[in-house]
């Protein structure tokens, strides 16, 4: 199991997360491209930061909604959204070539990765995204890996992989270390109490992933989930302090 944050959300003068603390514990780092945070000169220092690490490099598109940091759904239509995602794609691809890497995956953010969970017109979009991308890298002369879309581990996953499979695209399952689940397998709404963990909740959730393949929802059943990735959160004050406990609990 592999650990990755979502990174270079800082946007001109406003600075979110600690990439530079988090960045040697992780082995993928989800880049924000432009759209729900980062800019320009953010995207460069996060590809150089984690170039220096050896981190792996994910795009991390959304919705065009800086004001609210891409947690708020927008009715794109499936077109739009190719598009949208292509070209955020490309940006970071573009940047972290010209530093001698590449992007190996697609985590979308907030309200479009949850927009992704519920919706399978905008999953395809998506996919159709990455598809088309993984065509261009295939008749370049780049020794770039196709694109694998990253997505979150639910009892639907199966269905995910042979919806992805009709595209060629792989499929990323991932796990959150730091919040909560409901009984279907999904995140709890970050409206409702207890959707973020604490430290001990938090570590007691990575050993119980780790070690029985499953989670405790909020209230009191448990889930299977088959995990390829954790992600832990940069901008939680609880996640940073325990990220490098977390590390150790998933090298074990």
């Amino acid at each position: 199991m592999k650990l990755n944050c979502d990174l270079g959300e800082s946007f001109g003068s406003w600075k979110m997360g600690a990439d530079s603390q988090v960045m040697p514990f992780i082995d993928q780092a989800n880049i924000a491209c432009g759209f729900h945070a980062g800019d320009p000169l953010t995207m460069q220092n996060t590809l150089q930061l984690a170039k220096q690490h050896n981190v792996s490099i994910g795009a991390h598109p959304s919705y065009p909604d800086l004001v609210g940091f891409g947690r708020r759904s927008m009715q794109c239509t499936p077109e739009e959204i190719t598009a949208l995602v292509t070209y955020q794609i490309a940006a970071i691809d573009g940047m972290a070539k010209s530093l001698q890497t590449c992007i190996e995956y697609v985590k979308p953010h907030g309200a479009l990765y949850n927009d992704m969970m519920e919706d399978t017109d905008v999953r395809s979009a998506i996919l159709t995204a990455i598809s088309r991308y993984n065509l261009s890298l295939a008749s370049s002369t780049s020794d770039s890996k196709a694109l694998k879309l990253m997505l979150l581990a639910t009892a639907d996953l199966e269905h995910h992989r042979q919806q992805a499979k009709s595209f060629n695209v792989d499929i990323l399952a991932e796990a959150f270390a730091d919040r909560c689940y409901d009984d279907n397998g999904k995140l709890l709404s970050r409206d409702k109490k207890g959707a973020v963990l604490s430290k001990d909740k938090m570590l007691a959730q990575v050993k119980q992933l780790k070690d029985l393949g499953c989670a405790t929802t909020i209230n009191g059943n448990t889930i299977k989930l088959s995990v390829d990735s954790l992600c832990v959160h940069g901008d939680n004050t609880e996640s940073i302090n325990a990220i490098a406990e977390i590390k150790a609990l998933i090298c074990q």
